[in-house]
């Protein structure tokens, strides 16, 4: 090789490399990775007669890639298990860089279906890691509003799962609007088609739910519904997603990370969307209820004033008013005859006092025969004379008898 033909170890403006030192690159890092095995999903296969190699276009299931695969047509045609479109796979083989195309592909000498039991193994498997990081918990769940102003609707398009909800919700409530993002429901282009289509509807302010409607089918049918992208976008989401996929039997796995599990998309529409005759006559029931508890409740209350007002207090508030007026005027008569007897014997007693007062007076001793004798001293009050001392010769004197008094002049004592 001549110098010309070496790559040269520096890169710049004024030092380019030539495409065929770039192409011997990537051939020699590309080369490095060895044999891998890759998993995905057939979406085109390609195995011309008489050709000695088959091209097959192997994609992610969870993202919009692909890659070219080449193999020989024996390889496509001796499966143990007829490979199509939408097949999943696991490959083994080693990726090859083309210089003259400028093109990368995966040469493959093994192919291996995967069946309907690993299928369900993987789904499981991816359950039980969801449910271990809480996931599945039911405080995660966000509440349906209970009238939706617009109803998200990801489906498939013209589909019955379509008809459904839309015919199903506006029978309910006709003042329903719908948002539908048509999508493939299957197939290897489902999964980005449905996190594109909730990622629109979640950043939509008017969008109060999302409802993600499909039919029954296949395991095969249903696995987008168990991608692992899929189930932690609805998780992430803001607007409550329900997820009616399949029937009453189908559980993807999106089913436990929603919001709220629905059978069918029809009992979807059901679930979300109030039935207007229903609510009506729910509100008429509680009116009517309402009326009859209210109707009872002054029943009641008027049963209890009437069992008041019955009563004796009540009835007749004076009754005790008059037996105590009687008892008061028993008493007073009572008191009043105290009071007499009382003054009775006390007049009584007066009466022999005064009989005795009489008796023991200076009138009564008049009366007897005795005189008071007084003394007169000019405008001085007389005294009673106690001695003849009292009465010198010439005195005058004042006699008092029980009938009256004399006036008399002493002539001093007898002798």
């Amino acid at each position: 090789m001549t110098a010309a033909q070496q790559p040269r170890t520096s890169n710049s403006a004024e030092n380019p490399w030539p495409v065929r030192s770039v192409s011997t690159k990537v051939t020699q890092w590309i080369d490095r990775l060895g044999s891998i095995w890759v998993e995905g999903q057939i979406t085109q296969i390609n195995v011309r007669p008489g050709t000695r190699t088959a091209f097959v276009v192997l994609r992610d299931p969870a993202a919009d890639m692909s890659l070219t695969v080449t193999c020989t047509p024996e390889l496509i045609r001796d499966s143990p298990v007829a490979l199509t479109e939408g097949s999943r796979v696991i490959m083994f083989g080693k990726l090859a860089f083309y210089p003259g195309r400028g093109t990368i592909s995966l040469r493959v000498t093994e192919i291996r279906a995967i069946g309907i039991g690993e299928l369900l193994a993987r789904i499981e498997r991816l359950r039980a890691l969801l449910a271990a990081e809480g996931l599945f918990d039911p405080r995660l769940k966000r509440p349906i509003p209970f009238l939706p102003r617009t109803i998200g609707l990801v489906t498939g398009r013209a589909s019955a799962a379509e008809r459904d909800v839309v015919s199903v919700a506006q029978s309910r409530w006709p003042a329903v609007r719908f948002v539908i993002k048509n999508v493939a429901v299957q197939g290897p282009t489902a999964v980005p088609q449905l996190l594109t289509a909730i990622a629109e509807l979640d950043a939509d302010a008017d969008v109060d739910v999302v409802i993600l409607a499909r039919g029954g089918g296949s395991v095969e049918d249903l696995l987008p519904f168990s991608d692992e992208t899929l189930c932690r976008a609805i998780v992430a989401a803001r607007t409550p997603i329900v997820s009616a996929i399949g029937h009453e039997p189908d559980s993807p796995l999106s089913d436990y990370v929603a919001d709220l599990r629905a059978a069918t998309p029809t009992d979807a529409a059901k679930r979300v969307v109030p039935d207007a005759n229903a609510e009506q006559a729910l509100v008429a029931d509680y009116r009517g209820r309402a009326v009859a508890a209210l109707r009872g409740w002054v029943e009641r209350e008027l049963r209890v004033i009437g069992q008041i007002r019955s009563r004796p207090a009540l009835a007749e508030p004076t009754r005790d008013l008059a037996g105590r007026a009687d008892e008061i005027a028993m008493l007073r008569q009572a008191a009043r005859r105290d009071i007499v007897r009382a003054l009775d014997l006390e007049g009584t007693r007066a009466a022999h006092l005064r009989e005795r007062l009489t008796t023991l007076g200076p009138a009564a001793t008049l009366a007897r025969g005795y005189a008071v004798v007084q003394r007169m001293n000019g405008s001085a009050d007389p005294h009673v004379l106690r001695s003849v001392a009292d009465a010198p010769p010439g005195a005058q004197l004042r006699i008092r008898v029980a009938d009256g008094a004399v006036s008399a002049a002493s002539l001093g004592p007898h002798r």
